[in-house]
């Protein structure tokens, strides 16, 4: 599957952004995805991830209670809704997905076979 993530921006802390991927699967429903982030000089980490067949989503300790993940089945789309963000959530943000099948750890990137080219998001103070 094709991931395109998109919605980055400069936003002042304690902003919000909406982050979009927008997925070429016909069945989008079938996949799990999940958003990472890479800040200048880290190693990428997860965010948060979800099965779009359903489930509960899971966040980061960083991001639970600021950062919501949600699906549009329909659209073949995932967003990540930000709030209240902070100038440690500066970074590329880059979307994953694989087809939903095995058992798998959702915050490891080696989960995911198809990435986005990646969004950045610069939270200012």
């Amino acid at each position: 599957v094709q991931l395109q993530a998109f919605g980055g921006g400069l936003v002042q802390a304690g902003g919000s952004l909406r982050l979009s991927c927008a997925a070429s699967a016909r069945t989008f429903s079938n996949y799990r995805a999940a958003w990472f982030r890479q800040a200048p000089g880290k190693e990428r980490e997860f965010v948060a991830a979800i099965r779009l067949s359903g489930g509960n989503p899971e966040y980061a300790d960083s991001v639970k209670g600021r950062f919501v993940i949600s699906k549009d089945n329909a659209k073949n789309t995932m967003y990540l809704q930000m709030n209240n963000l902070k100038p440690e959530d500066t970074a590329v943000y880059y979307c994953a997905a694989q087809a939903d099948v095995g058992i798998y750890f959702y915050a490891r990137a080696e989960s995911y076979d198809s990435w986005g080219q990646g969004t950045l998001v610069t939270v200012s103070s």
